[in-house]
């Protein structure tokens, strides 16, 4: 299978960097923005407004025509989790069959507890569900910087012609058949960096944000059992990887919304304007962790503070207070 035109929806800053990624394999790239205001910024200055400084690549066509934005052989959906169901609805309309649609969205739909592969199986039946997730910034990768992230698809051969296609020099995606530990570890993490970043924001010290970490990816491979996922997939780029990377730095923004709390800024000024997809994840992994009995008390804490059941401070004294036992 070989796949040459590719089209990504959404301009933002994620999207862009695909676009551009993308550009660079050789592919022929078609990157569709709704905002009227950004596409204008891509078609006329040539970058997007959510990751200034970086110039699109002039081989990429800019569109607000979805209907033209299906005609490739491969879509990369670059929106957020809790809009992936309209966008999919909309692509089913005029999508051909077979299409791949790449989620590479990192979350949880609310009310449905779907994950984004599941979300395109029941809204275009026939596509290709895939997922791209794992330990990179937009930035680094729309400056070409070397990264390495994971895509799965239903069987081997597409998930490999997918890598193939949006693969580069510096920019790797290893394949995979294991979709729901790729989107699982991807969701959960963010939840996590929530938590580092109030440990960070409190000046706990080092060694509490790699206790955090360390119990967190306990927290994370648990569920991921719990829900399907496969160990070495936790244990990968998608899974570990992507903990570590968010968890640890400023850039990612779910950990700038947990310093921010963790400074003691009111939630509703805390994400500073920027999506922290962790916060609508938390509350659904939480409910999703209850109905399988996974124990993930940094999670509920996490998810605690989001519904203003509990203050920083009580969810640090109730993780402190934890029964000391065996690891």
């Amino acid at each position: 299978m070989t796949i040459q035109n590719i089209s990504v929806l959404g301009g933002g800053a994620w999207g862009t960097a695909l676009a551009l990624t993308a550009a660079r394999a050789g592919r022929d790239v078609t990157l569709w923005e709704h905002d009227p205001g950004n596409a204008a910024n891509l078609e006329g200055k040539r970058e997007s407004r959510y990751l200034p400084g970086v110039k699109l690549d002039d081989s990429i066509k800019v569109t607000r025509a979805l209907a033209e934005a299906t005609r490739a052989e491969a879509i990369l959906l670059v929106v957020p989790a809790q809009v992936m169901r309209s966008v999919v609805q909309a692509l089913a309309q005029t999508m051909r069959d077979g299409t791949p649609l790449i989620a590479c969205a990192k979350g949880i739909e609310h009310g449905t507890q779907k994950f984004m592969t599941e979300i395109i199986v029941e809204c275009a039946p026939n596509a290709v569900p895939a997922i791209l997730s794992g330990p990179s910034f937009a930035a680094d990768v729309a400056r070409g910087l070397p990264t390495a992230v994971t895509l799965a698809a239903p069987d081997a051969e597409t998930a490999a012609a997918l890598s193939q296609a949006i693969g580069s020099a510096t920019f790797r995606p290893y394949h995979s058949t294991d979709l729901r530990g790729v989107e699982l570890g991807g969701a959960t993490k963010n939840v996590l960096a929530i938590a580092a970043g109030i440990v960070a924001g409190r000046e706990l010290g080092a060694s509490a944000a790699a206790a955090l970490i360390t119990r967190g990816f306990a927290e994370l491979a648990r569920f991921g059992k719990a829900y399907g996922a496969r160990i070495e997939t936790m244990m990968g780029l998608s899974g570990l990887g992507d903990l570590i990377l968010t968890c640890s730095t400023p850039q990612s923004r779910n950990f700038s919304f947990g310093v921010a709390l963790g400074k003691g800024e009111a939630l509703e000024q805390a994400a500073h304007g920027k999506l922290a997809e962790g916060a609508f994840t938390a509350p659904v992994l939480l409910e999703m962790a209850r109905a399988k009995n996974v124990e993930m008390p940094i999670g509920a804490a996490v998810a605690e503070v989001l519904a203003k059941q509990m203050s920083v401070d009580e969810a640090i004294a109730t993780l402190l207070a934890r029964p000391i036992r065996a690891e």
